[in-house]
């Protein structure tokens, strides 16, 4: 078959992770926004599906291969097919799925099926093998989606968020608050401690209150520190978003938190973001993880 023009190429999305944590509800997702879903694909597959593409870019504009260990020996090939394949082709990205180990035992339990690595082994064996063999792929991956906490509802919504196209954007930058009670968020490629900041909680009138309320916002930006943070933060991440556009990663996720994500990092991710919705070619939205967790 003959070369492809790189910009004749339609977009190709590799879904990979953990078994267990929502490739399929991903997948789905990714049909109902229009998608070309080709599911449990080999990665030797991937170069002819690139070129399929590339051929057809008026009819096949957007490609999702699956990926995963159900492909056995053929699917340890597929960080050095990833690595080749990025070199030629800009339009090539990859979102790693995972969750936690106890969740994933959950998971398994409650349809009753066995992990497809565990062998004679427990569920638990299965999802060690898996993680073991998928450490270089997570790690090289383009985004990162944690669904510990989500339901099928919900990772799928988080799907169209992240891959439903909007504007020209090259960049879509996801800004979230938590609560470091709940732990830290495992795709955050930027954290921002909050806790330097007087707590809100022990005002009287402002415990019940959220960051989205004014009279919260107005205190937390009116304490020490808190101007001079943000401008420094908003000058720091700038430069940071430009590059991620010039090395083709397409999202990222900056973390502020707080002791419970309700006050501060609630109200310092509404403003960050709010300054950061002018950088040429990003898209910014706002997530509050923990708000009304407490």
């Amino acid at each position: 078959m003959a070369d492809i023009e790189e910009d004749a190429a339609g977009e190709i999305l590799i879904v990979t992770g953990m078994s267990g944590a929502g490739r399929s509800t991903a997948a789905n997702a990714l049909e109902d926004l229009g998608w070309y879903v080709v599911d449990n694909l080999p990665p030797q597959m991937l170069k002819p599906l690139l070129d399929l593409s590339g051929l057809a870019a008026g009819t096949l504009p957007r490609v999702a291969a699956v990926v995963d260990v159900r492909g056995g020996s053929l699917f340890t090939q597929l960080p050095d097919i990833t690595r080749a394949l990025r070199g030629a082709r800009q339009q090539l990205r990859v979102v790693f799925l995972d969750a936690s180990d106890d969740v994933l035992v959950r998971r398994y339990e409650a349809v009753r099926r066995p992990h497809p690595l565990q062998g004679e082994g427990t569920i638990v064996d299965g999802i060690r093998h898996e993680r073991e063999r998928l450490a270089s792929i997570r790690e090289s991956a383009d985004l990162v989606i944690d669904t510990t906490d989500l339901n099928i509802h919900q990772l799928a919504t988080h799907v169209v968020e992240l891959f439903s196209e909007s504007d020209s954007a090259r960049h879509s930058l996801t800004i979230l608050s938590f609560g470091f009670k709940y732990g830290l968020p495992v795709d955050a490629d930027m954290v921002a401690d909050m806790r330097f900041l007087p707590n809100p909680y022990w005002e009287d009138g402002l415990r019940g209150l959220s960051g989205l309320d004014d009279a919260v916002r107005d205190f937390v930006l009116a304490q020490q520190g808190a101007a001079a943070f943000l401008d420094a933060y908003t000058a720091a991440v700038r430069p940071v978003l430009d590059g991620y556009q010039r090395e083709n990663k397409r999202h990222s996720v900056l973390a502020l938190g707080c002791t419970g994500g309700k006050h501060r990092s609630v109200a310092l991710a509404e403003v960050l973001a709010a300054r950061l919705r002018d950088v040429p070619g990003v898209a910014v939205r706002v997530v509050h993880r923990d708000l009304g967790r407490e």
